[in-house]
């Protein structure tokens, strides 16, 4: 049975150039940096969890809930083929029980916040929003894009951004947890504008605080499908 399954929809993605040496005290045992065309990126996402199930069970009031997390991407070698995963620095819910839950069982680094969303749809777009807030300050990230999804092309950026199945969390210098993540191939829509308000610094650490005053390289929106969080396995 898979440890968690849900929907994951509507996720709002930003992409940046980063330094690959900031990244290494985040990486996880076993893995190495994955870059696209050279570039090492960092993501800040947020998307909504739908019908959340935890070990096939509905918990009240954590069935529906939104996520926002910084994350990068990795892959490891094993067994003759290339797992491609992502790490994330940290990951912001609404709900405390969600956080004890990962950084218990998984090693994760959740933080738990308060947070909406907002999701509308007009005549030539729609709106996504993630707003989450943190020492009384709100913080967010609003994409406005076409109304109508798009495949992804084959070998291209945003190939690489979603492609990726595997989760990796750091437990010490010489253990990491691996998870493997399973959903379909998913549909894109076109980004018409954007808006991000975070501190970096504030929320991620010191070390991030640089994109404040970077640009995203890229921003996308996807919309996302039912998906599985299998069970962990510790790498020594």
């Amino acid at each position: 049975m898979s440890f968690l399954k849900a929907e994951w929809r509507k996720l709002a993605i930003a992409n940046y150039l980063i330094d690959k040496d900031i990244l290494n005290n985040y990486l996880p045992f076993g893995t190495e940096l994955d870059l696209w065309n050279g570039n090492c990126y960092v993501s800040l996402v947020g998307f909504r969890f739908v019908n959340t199930k935890l070990l096939g069970i509905k918990i009240p009031f954590h069935v529906n809930f939104e996520e926002v997390n910084l994350r990068f991407y990795v892959k490891r070698f094993e067994n003759g083929e290339w797992k491609r995963g992502v790490v994330f620095i940290k990951e912001i819910v609404p709900k405390r029980a969600l956080s004890f839950v990962a950084n218990t069982v998984y090693k994760e680094n959740y933080e738990t916040l308060p947070m909406s969303h907002i999701s509308e749809e007009e005549v030539n777009h729609r709106i996504i929003e993630y707003k989450w807030r943190k020492n009384k300050i709100w913080y967010s990230f609003k994409i406005i894009a076409n109304i109508d999804t798009s495949g992804i092309k084959p070998n291209s950026e945003t190939e690489f951004i979603t492609e990726h199945y595997w989760g990796y969390a750091k437990v010490n210098n010489n253990k990491s947890n691996e998870y493997q993540v399973t959903h379909p191939r998913w549909e894109v829509y076109e980004t018409k504008e954007y808006d991000i308000k975070v501190d970096f610094g504030t929320v991620y650490g010191k070390e991030f605080e640089f994109l404040n005053s970077s640009d995203p390289i890229s921003v996308m929106l996807a919309e996302g499908s039912e998906i599985t969080v299998e069970n962990k396995k510790s790498i020594k």
